[in-house]
């Protein structure tokens, strides 16, 4: 696999793999997969879907062994109540975070020692109509400034929104049964700032931060949660 080093944001680190289509990283990839994720490999029936899998499989081990000193054999992973992933080392479960994401050529993976964490990327595409799912997913402020911007900055701007929430959503572990127009981003994140603190409004004790990691390649997005104040 092709994974480099793309941010850190906090204690968060995050790898970019190239998810270009290369017959021979994918076979030493798939080395990496155990029984069970091999025969899910074998089950996606178009290449693209199967290449994103077990590139992003394979880098994601990758990235836990050398972060938590064990050998691949000693991982697994068991799917959550949303489908969200836990590893486990043998029978304990590990405290550290991790998340994935990818689109197109593009795959992030993130770890953080501890608290909830999510990652979303997006290739931002100039033929998507921003304005279709606007009322589905985007607060009245979020609509306000989305109609305010024009070309390429309004494509810009919806897919910095979108993968902020995304990865909001997916840090909270509960998919999309979480209305994503019921929180707003906050505002200061619509236009230069690339990080900022959150909370969601039914769960207004717990701290998130925000971290729009964007590149010109494609819009991309964490949210970790922070320590309860007064923790180390």
């Amino acid at each position: 696999m092709r994974r480099s080093p793309f941010a850190t944001v906090g204690n968060v680190t995050v790898d970019h793999i190239d998810l270009a289509p290369d017959e021979t990283r994918e076979a030493a990839a798939l080395k990496w997969l155990d029984r069970g994720e091999t025969l899910r490999w074998h089950r996606y029936q178009h290449a693209r879907p199967r290449r994103q899998f077990v590139l992003c499989r394979a880098a994601l081990r990758a990235m836990l062994c050398e972060r938590l000193g064990c050998g691949n054999d000693d991982l697994h992973f068991i799917a959550l109540e949303h489908g969200k992933p836990s590893a486990f080392l043998g029978n304990t479960p590990i405290s550290a975070s991790f998340n994935v994401s990818h689109c197109g050529d593009h795959g992030l993976v993130a770890f953080a020692p501890g608290g909830r964490l999510g990652v979303d990327v997006e290739e931002r595409h100039r033929r998507h109509d921003p304005d279709g799912p606007i009322r589905e997913v985007f607060t009245r402020g979020e609509q306000a400034a989305l109609a305010a911007a024009e070309g390429d900055d309004k494509i810009r701007l919806f897919f910095r929104l979108w993968t902020l929430k995304e990865a909001a959503i997916k840090a909270l572990g509960t998919g999309f049964t979480l209305d994503p127009a019921g929180f707003g981003i906050p505002a200061s994140m619509f236009r230069c700032q690339r990080e900022a603190e959150f909370r969601f409004p039914h769960l207004p004790d717990i701290r998130w931060r925000l971290d729009d990691i964007s590149t010109a390649d494609f819009a991309a997005a964490v949210a970790h949660e922070l320590p309860k104040r007064g923790r180390c």
